[in-house]
């Protein structure tokens, strides 16, 4: 008589289940948590991940906010460096994907909010701290590169204009987009954001490059300048 195999764990089958859902359409249908799950399953093959996927969700509050979680948190939270490294790759991917947005539009990049927004947002809108960025644009207002020029704190940056004009020139940038984080979520501008500002666009001048727009990045939203009447738009 022939011995029957041994059985498998559990939670193959559910998770076989899982990853058919996903390749129907991509994960659209599924919770924050199952998609976390089947991120996790593949760094760890051999063991029952819904619960640790649950509790990842419960702890940081949402998918967005784990895969975005600095690396050092997620080590204190005890995760492994090979489930460190899936949840960042997804991050990186999320950003590189946007940048190929950007980079491979015939748009100019002013009159294309959503993928200006879309870069942005991966790059800035889970930070801890304030991080100021600078896209430099060339005469078709299509990007030639970008920076992030500075990070400060919780709640301010310090920006020296003189560092954007080099860079500009460095580029041959005939135009910039300006772009910072407030942690706080706060949208407006403060006074101190107002004042850098008109700053930057002082010192661009003399260099005859000006700026297109200046966007504040929260996890909440965005707050444009130009769409608030603060800047004039760029007129090819």
């Amino acid at each position: 008589m022939e011995k029957e195999g041994k059985a498998q764990p559990h939670y193959l089958g559910h998770r076989n289940r899982l990853r058919e859902r996903f390749l129907t359409d991509e994960g659209d249908s599924m919770a924050d948590y199952e998609l976390l799950e089947m991120l996790l399953a593949l760094a760890i093959p051999r063991r029952d991940v819904k619960e640790n996927a649950k509790d990842l969700i419960k702890h940081f509050g949402s998918y967005a906010d784990v895969v975005s979680a600095p690396q050092n948190k997620l080590y204190d939270y005890g995760l492994s460096v090979n489930v460190v490294s899936a949840i960042k790759l997804i991050k990186s991917s999320a950003k590189r994907f946007a940048w190929h947005n950007l980079k491979e539009t015939d748009e100019p990049i002013i009159a294309n909010m959503d993928y200006l927004l879309e870069y942005y947002t991966n790059a800035m809108a889970y930070l801890e701290v304030e991080e100021f960025r600078v896209m430099f644009l060339d005469a078709k207002l299509q990007v030639l590169k970008e920076e992030a020029m500075q990070r400060g704190s919780i709640n301010s940056v310090q920006v020296h204009p003189r560092e954007i004009v080099k860079a500009a020139i460095k580029y041959n940038a005939t135009s910039v987009v300006l772009a910072h984080n407030h942690p706080s979520g706060k949208l407006q501008p403060s006074h101190n954001d107002l004042e850098m500002t008109k700053k930057i666009i002082d010192a661009l001048k003399t260099v005859d490059i000006l700026v297109g727009d200046h966007l504040i990045i929260t996890k909440q939203g965005y707050y444009s300048f130009l769409e608030s009447g603060l800047l004039e738009r760029i007129k090819r």
